[in-house]
């Protein structure tokens, strides 16, 4: 899921505006005089206590994939690099619970970029964990969409200099494939290169140009997503990866899933389509550190499983947000100029924001899983709910086998 360029358009929520301002016992008398009950909030407090201990000497859960050794984390979920709402404080809490934190980049400047992986570092328990950065790299000109345009502003260079000189260990291209010279650098400094992909096709011309992982993204994902379901894509992708091998391992390439995951029960059926970890972005916007607004995070919580569109109005890429009244003035009422604007290479948005219409509302992005998504919780929980129920979906799937009544025929 893949957030806005930061300052080019309203938050969401916001209008263009000239302000701009973008939840009796009897008695007993035989027994001993006992003394007074603590206070109830000493209770709690030895309660809370005994949790916090009888936590920590819990042994946590295993579940290690190729993905896990690759990048070196416990578990095999990735958050989503989501600009804004992906900051440093969510990125660090993703990693300290085991998994990998990615900043979203898109939109910042190198020195905006290197500030927010300071903060990232700041916030990590161990200041030795690993963490990913996403941009956007869209193909622009030649046989490319309309819309499309350097979303680095001419700084890639820079960007990825801040990149390697950070120690990042996963570099994310969220749109487009990186330029060869790019992936280069990237493999120099022994950081691993990862694909977004929509379609089987994608994939094949990612892992050509040199990549490590695809991600194939599933249509219902938030953000910039294809129209191919998750179900679908998965499988067909990791066939695809098994004809190549990762430049920087020698080793076949990895898939990951992304596209309505958000729970360990999608993260065991990503596992069992061939993936080796997923990329989570609508469950951890509703979560406690997510950079974005308290009313961008109750929009997610709120959300059912009809009020999710994908549209070209903001970005004139197929982006999936939660549906408001802007979004529906063009989709619904006139749906035949957006393919126009976006077919001469005008974003609706951008035209509306020029023309200076007040009616521009930035929509909220999430993705179809919104609709399951019930509460606002902690990052770490997040995490390690989703490992506990995908490994005892993988155990109630392993009793399948072998422990059946043998057939007579």
């Amino acid at each position: 899921m893949h957030q806005k360029c930061v300052g080019c358009i309203p938050g969401p929520g916001e209008t263009r505006r000239n302000d701009r301002g973008f939840s009796a016992s009897a008695s007993i008398p035989q027994l001993p005089i006992l003394p007074p009950r603590p206070p109830r909030k000493h209770n709690r407090l030895l309660q809370a206590l005994e949790t916090i201990e009888t936590t920590a000497t819990m042994p946590r859960p295993t579940l290690r994939t190729p993905l896990c050794d690759l990048l070196n984390i416990e578990y095999p979920i990735l958050l989503a690099g989501m600009a804004r709402t992906s900051s440093g404080p969510l990125a660090a809490a993703v990693s300290n619970a085991g998994g990998m934190g990615t900043i979203g980049g898109l939109g910042y400047t190198p020195t905006q970029m290197r500030e927010i992986i300071h903060e990232l570092k700041d916030n990590l328990s161990d200041k030795s964990l690993p963490f990913g950065v996403d941009l956007a790299l869209p193909q622009v000109g030649g046989s490319a969409r309309k819309t499309n345009h350097d979303y680095t502003h001419g700084q890639l260079d820079d960007l990825i200099s801040v990149v390697i000189e950070e120690g990042t260990k996963l570099f994310i291209s969220a749109v487009g494939v990186p330029p060869e010279r790019i992936i280069k650098r990237l493999h120099e400094a022994g950081i691993l290169v990862m694909n977004m992909v929509g379609h089987p096709k994608h994939a094949h011309k990612a892992l050509k140009a040199g990549v490590d992982i695809v991600c194939a993204q599933g249509g219902e994902g938030g953000g910039h997503t294809g129209d191919v379901a998750t179900s679908i894509l998965i499988p067909s992708v990791v066939d695809v990866a098994r004809q190549y091998t990762s430049p920087m391992t020698g080793k076949p390439a990895m898939v990951v899933a992304a596209g309505g995951i958000s729970s360990g029960r999608s993260l065991a059926a990503s596992l069992s389509y061939g993936a080796v970890g997923v990329w989570v972005g609508t469950r951890f916007v509703a979560s406690k550190e997510a950079g974005c607004s308290q009313m961008h995070k109750e929009a997610v919580v709120s959300a059912t499983f009809e009020d999710t569109i994908r549209t070209l109005v903001v970005s004139g890429r197929p982006l999936r947000v939660r549906m408001n009244d802007y979004i529906k003035s063009w989709e619904i009422d006139r749906p035949s100029e957006v393919k126009a604007l976006c077919d001469s290479g005008v974003v609706p948005m951008a035209k509306d924001m020029e023309d200076e219409r007040d009616e521009v509302d930035m929509p909220f992005l999430m993705g179809q899983v919104a609709g399951v998504i019930q509460k606002i919780q902690p990052a770490r929980e997040i995490v390690e709910e989703m490992v506990q129920e995908c490994v005892d979906m993988l155990q109630t799937q392993q009793n399948y086998l072998g422990n059946g009544r043998k057939s007579r025929l």
